[in-house]
């Protein structure tokens, strides 16, 4: 018997510190969803406002000057991880009473099963992940 050990799909994608990173990140989100073949899903659109979420937060918040995020999406099989890598200090948190803006990980945290921040030897990751059907 030949049992294969099937390794997850990735791919990542390094950001520059501006804000046009965003919808870059998106189309790639997109390309990538396109060629795992679950761009029709019901959470295809939901990893994409997630992406946009997180993308937007290390931009603003997360990325010094002159430094990248790094983008990685990873299919599991039975889930899709997104993470944000980013280099700067503080962990971000749901904002509880926001105005304009402050909303990026109350609605990472209303669409994705689980989110969270790992530290880093310099920055963090934050991550959501995705149940597939």
């Amino acid at each position: 018997m030949n049992d294969r050990t099937q390794l997850p799909c990735l791919r990542e994608r390094f950001l520059r510190r501006e804000r046009r990173s965003v919808q870059a990140a998106r189309r790639f989100t997109a390309e990538t969803l396109t060629g795992w073949d679950l761009a029709g899903t019901d959470r295809a659109d939901d990893v994409l406002l997630c992406v946009s979420e997180l993308v937007t937060n290390a931009v603003i918040h997360g990325v010094p000057p002159g430094r990248q995020l790094r983008l990685i999406l990873r299919n599991e099989g039975r889930v899709l991880v997104v993470e944000v890598h980013d280099s700067g200090p503080g962990v971000p948190h749901v904002v509880d009473d926001a105005d304009e803006g402050g909303r990026g990980l109350l609605l990472v945290s209303a669409l994705s099963d689980k989110w969270g921040v790992r530290e880093r030897e310099l920055g963090k990751a934050v991550w959501c992940e995705f149940g597939l059907a």
